[in-house]
């Protein structure tokens, strides 16, 4: 299955491990009020809300639900100076570097009790940890030898597009910038390759928790600020989730009905957690596949784009060369219907071939060959 990682980054006490324990649903980081509480990353899996699988689960007769999962890293707290070994830096960016995604998590609210290290807004927090990453990156990018004499039309464009990342680093940009600049007339996937053999990482694209107060936590001020760090970090407004992690804290040891009522109370129409993974799948382009039998109902992780028989490796690395074809329907219509029977005998069922391309919310049987 595949794995989707997320390293939750940022300076010391602006929230990390709170968040963290709220993902987990029980106190599994030390979310101590001194720097380096976290030393060694600890890793959860959280599913990875999906209503569609109950409804499916009563439909096909099954009580096993196996949501999508997603996987958060708890990474230490950065410190300015952190790529020249200050605090536990190097520690500290290896563990981004093994991340599919940065989930930066940016401090809003006021708390004297806590100790602050850093400024006192969410961008000059944010551009002292981006300024971490490029600083790493940099150096990567200056040990890349140059190529010499006769060489291939593969070897120049990439030598062209490193030193294209070095120059927008110089000029204080982040690779990830670079690439989505479209400056060098590359394509971006092959930027993307490059960037991903590197390890470079300012090339991985970013989630933006701002972490506020309770009293900061209103529908209005939750969208105002949205759109102002979107605006000011230049990026998109999904990728912005704006929440106070004492209180997802508080609201993961409840109850789903109490949940609500609390998301009620406060005028909140979902979580910020619920919020935090929807804006994971948009950021990295990624959905969702269900398998729906009488042992279990399962969603499946899978980037878009991906082809039937891609999407049958997934499940097991077997099915990808023994895969025949895929009996696919529409998840809503499979409701309307009422289950595989009534689909197939409604002529609804479409059979696709390996080189069928996955939409979102697709149920699916796949035929394997011996």
């Amino acid at each position: 299955m595949m794995s989707l990682s997320i390293g939750i980054v940022g300076l010391p006490n602006v929230g990390k491990s709170t968040l963290f324990n709220a993902l987990l649903k029980e106190q599994q980081a030390l979310a101590a009020n001194y720097p380096f509480a976290t030393i060694e990353p600890n890793v959860g899996v959280v599913p990875v809300p999906d209503e569609r699988l109950e409804v499916l689960a009563k439909i096909v007769g099954t009580n096993t639900i196996k949501p999508a999962m997603v996987e958060f890293v708890d990474i230490a707290g950065l410190v300015a100076g952190a790529h020249k070994g200050e605090g536990l830096g190097n520690k500290f960016l290896a563990h981004i570097r093994e991340t599919a995604a940065i989930c930066h998590v940016l401090r809003r609210f006021e708390d004297e009790n806590v100790v602050r290290e850093g400024a006192i807004d969410p961008r000059t927090d944010l551009d002292v940890v981006r300024l971490e990453l490029q600083f790493a990156d940099l150096a990567t990018l200056e040990k890349q030898p140059e190529p010499k004499g006769s060489v291939e039309r593969g070897d120049k464009e990439r030598w062209a597009i490193i030193k294209h990342f070095l120059g927008e680093i110089q000029a204080g940009h982040t690779v990830r910038q670079a690439i989505e600049n479209q400056k060098l007339g590359v394509d971006s996937a092959t930027c993307e390759e490059v960037a991903k053999e590197l390890s470079l990482l300012s090339a991985k694209q970013e989630l933006f928790v701002i972490n506020v107060s309770e009293q900061q936590l209103t529908e209005s001020e939750v969208e105002r600020m949205t759109d102002k760090y979107a605006d000011e970090f230049g990026v998109d407004p999904a990728q912005v989730i704006v929440m106070c992690n004492q209180i997802e804290s508080e609201l993961a040891s409840l109850d789903d009905q109490d949940r609500k009522l609390y998301l009620q109370d406060l005028g909140l129409r979902a979580s910020g957690l619920d919020r935090l993974i929807a804006s994971a799948y948009k950021t990295l382009k990624l959905q969702s596949f269900l398998t729906a039998g009488e042992k279990e109902v399962r969603a499946w992780t899978i980037p878009m784009g991906t082809t039937a028989r891609k999407a049958a490796g997934v499940i097991h690395t077997d099915f990808e060369s023994r895969m025949i074809s895929a009996r696919v329907i529409d998840y809503e219509l499979f409701v309307e219907l009422g289950g595989w029977k009534k689909a197939k005998d409604a002529g609804k069922v479409r059979t696709e071939g390996r080189t069928y391309v996955m939409q979102e919310g697709d149920v699916v049987e796949f035929m394997i060959g011996k």
